[in-house]
């Protein structure tokens, strides 16, 4: 999918993905990574999600990588912060208390820009991504998250539904999916399948699963 295609979602506000509150399924499940006070989480194609608000109420460290500029100066006027703002190459780095934000293509992030991370919280990366895209980002997130060869683990909510009804994003993530990219990595619990209500976007009927992936090591 074209980075134009992101950065035009966001200069027009078509933003329908944008949840006006914390996730339910990051409040009700989170806890389940057994994470302590303090451990720095890792959201990719963060967006301006109120996540990040609740997971720094929570008393976390955030780390987000995001593609549009627009979302992200968002992001810290929600949060009533002003945030150091540097430059390094293609990625342009927003910092403050607790939080890191990391500008541009997810896929030029380095693990040394990133620096070590506990968690990964993914509710709305993967499902962004087309089928041809999906299995070299979950590499690349397996890879930068790794400290001593052991990628950090991660909480992961996908979409599941009949994809010829609705052109995507988000895309629909079924289990044998899932179970095709993470599983040489992490052992993989499905916490939760809890059905969409209204359905997608009021187009199709649709699940939503939660996975715990945690590492083999």
């Amino acid at each position: 999918m074209q980075h134009e295609f992101w950065h035009d979602r966001w200069q027009n506000n078509q933003i329908g993905f944008h949840l006006p509150e914390a996730n339910p399924l990051l409040v009700k499940y989170f806890s389940d990574l057994h994470l302590q006070r303090g451990a720095r989480i890792f959201l990719p194609l963060c967006g301006k999600t109120l996540d990040i608000a609740w997971l720094l109420a929570q008393g976390y460290q955030v780390v987000g990588a995001e593609l549009s500029q627009i979302a992200i100066e968002d992001l810290f006027r929600q949060l009533n912060v002003t945030p150091n703002i540097t430059k390094m190459g293609d990625i342009t780095h927003y910092s403050a208390l607790n939080i890191d934000i990391f500008v541009g293509d997810i896929f030029k992030l380095t693990s040394s820009l990133l620096g070590q991370v506990d968690a990964v919280y993914d509710r709305a990366a993967l499902v962004a991504l087309p089928d041809e895209t999906r299995k070299s980002y979950a590499e690349h997130i397996i890879t930068l998250t790794q400290h001593m060869g052991i990628p950090a683990q991660q909480l992961l909510v996908c979409f599941e539904y009949n994809q010829r009804l609705h052109d995507g994003p988000p895309f629909s993530v079924n289990i044998e999916e899932v179970k095709q990219l993470y599983q040489t990595h992490y052992s993989l619990t499905l916490l939760a399948t809890e059905v969409v209500e209204g359905g997608l976007k009021g187009k199709c009927p649709a699940i939503e699963h939660v996975w715990w992936l945690n590492s083999l090591d």
